[in-house]
């Protein structure tokens, strides 16, 4: 990722005053409004059958989710905020509380974060994909196809939207060699669509590529005690990733075939940045024997030694080889999502521990009682829509406590639930707010609100299938039985 990608600009409001005020003025009421609507629930009696503690507790997750959904406050901060607040109100012990900010979830998300901005620091990941551009695109569709498999690869490793922040310069380097018109280029909305679909579908193969699976599980193991290795986790999600790749790119070419004859100029350019750039160095050689390190030893060591431990143990080896500085780290890596996830699981397992979860679904199965087949095709499908609107992670964390929840009430296997709930969490194709790596592409100006949509609908519910069938037929194989 080339480092003035990440130079933002202050932003100041232009705005005339007038117009400042009144927004401000709104959002103030909204949150006035929010805080009475809260205070007057709070005073109501509990329902039956729901505890003090755990009627609390359901009206902050309430809330949260509304400032999720909202935006009035940072993500992270609405998190924090539901932490700040479980003991204030009685939910849970202050304790308690802020010792699940220690979930060892929390910090395989850090050292994973840290292992990809060294990777993106010292430009060992920029230097992969100009190669493997040049090595493999010899003609406008193996172009097109490097691009969307060299998303999903490095998206099996670096976070989806580090991903599609590093290849967006390189890729649009290309099109402007090759002189593509923006708004009506079909090879151009293909090569930023490939960016963002390699992302999104590369994403959910393992634990790194976004921090929708460690949260996932973390919660998992406070509700249970189970886990998932990291090898365990890759071969379940791979079921659906590799068909993904396949449909993937075939509907990419359907919807927008090539319309240029060569691509000789886009490799002149790539040609001359590998120049430009020289040998690899010291940083980026140890860079990349640490990455291949720590990724054999999450996959042969992961329950043994702790997904954890070994993240930071990697990300301790980066600063004993001196390959990167705190500086960098502090640029690259995102402390805000961190501090959601230890707002989120602390929310999680209030719900949990009070009875506020299993409350729900005995309400919500009081006038039927579903199969287990029909609640994960329910429950995935709300997760892939959901996640159009809100974050990923947001939707893990709203999610999995009534999930895991139905599914001890039904006796499934929760391991199945939290399969049901991340998974499709990471697969939204449609709209720019639903992943980043989509906002990046649409950000490009090649692309239309259409462009995106549509292809993504179609995308989206073949995903969704996809996903139904490897429950139903592939994970039993392997010990996952609905």
């Amino acid at each position: 990722m080339e480092r003035e990608l990440f130079d933002k600009p202050l932003k100041i409001d232009t705005r005339p005053l007038w117009l400042i005020l009144i927004d401000r003025s709104a959002r103030y009421q909204v949150f006035a409004g929010l805080i009475i609507v809260c205070a007057i629930l709070f005073r109501l009696t509990p329902p039956e059958g729901l505890s003090a503690a755990g009627y609390h507790a359901l009206i902050l997750f309430g809330a949260t989710i509304f400032l999720w959904i909202s935006g009035l406050l940072p993500i992270a901060v609405t998190a924090l905020l539901s932490m700040a607040l479980l003991p204030l109100l009685g939910i849970m012990e202050a304790k308690k509380t802020y010792a699940l900010f220690g979930n060892e979830a929390v910090f395989f998300i850090i050292g994973a974060f840290i292992l990809a901005a060294a990777m993106t620091g010292t430009g060992l990941s920029a230097r992969l994909a100009r190669a493997m551009l040049a090595r493999f695109g010899k003609t406008p569709r193996s172009l097109a196809l490097t691009v969307f498999l060299l998303s999903a690869i490095l998206s099996f490793c670096m976070s989806e939207h580090a991903v599609a922040a590093m290849m967006f310069p390189v890729v649009a380097e290309i099109g402007t060699s090759l002189g593509l018109e923006r708004g009506r280029s079909r090879y151009a909305k293909l090569l930023f669509m490939a960016i963002a679909w390699g992302c999104i579908i590369g994403g959910i193969a393992t634990f790194l590529g976004g921090a929708r699976a460690p949260l996932a599980v973390g919660m998992l193991r406070e509700a249970s005690g189970l886990d998932y290795t990291f090898f365990e986790w890759t071969v379940a999600a791979i079921m659906i990733v590799a068909p993904l790749l396949v449909i993937g790119f075939l509907l990419l070419i359907l919807f927008f075939p090539p319309d240029i004859a060569g691509v000789d100029e886009g490799l002149r350019f790539l040609n001359r940045k590998r120049l430009e750039t020289g040998k690899m160095g010291y940083g980026e050689m140890t860079v990349a024997a640490v990455m291949v390190v720590t990724i054999a030893c999450w996959m042969a060591l992961g329950k043994e030694i702790g997904l954890a431990n070994i993240a930071i143990l990697a990300m301790v080896a980066l600063f004993v080889f001196r390959v990167v500085s705190w500086q960098t780290i502090e640029e690259y890596v995102n402390w805000g999502i961190i501090l959601m996830y230890g707002g989120s699981i602390a929310l999680a397992t209030a719900l949990e521990k009070t009875g506020a979860a299993l409350w729900i679904v005995e309400r919500g199965l009081g006038a039927f009682s579903p199969s287990p087949l029909m609640v994960i095709a329910v429950i995935s499908l709300v997760s892939i829509l959901l996640t159009e609107c809100i974050s990923h992670a947001a939707v893990v964390a709203i999610l999995m406590p009534i999930g895991m929840s139905l599914a001890k009430s039904l006796g499934m296997d929760l391991r199945v639930m939290t399969l049901a709930i991340a998974l499709p969490a990471g697969l939204a194709y449609c709209l720019p707010m639903g992943t980043p790596a989509t906002a990046i592409a649409y950000a490009s100006g090649y692309l239309r609100g259409k462009d995106i949509i549509i292809p993504g609908a179609l995308v989206m519910a073949i995903s969704w299938l996809l996903f139904m069938a490897a429950a139903i037929f592939i994970w039993p194989l392997i010990g996952l039985n609905i």
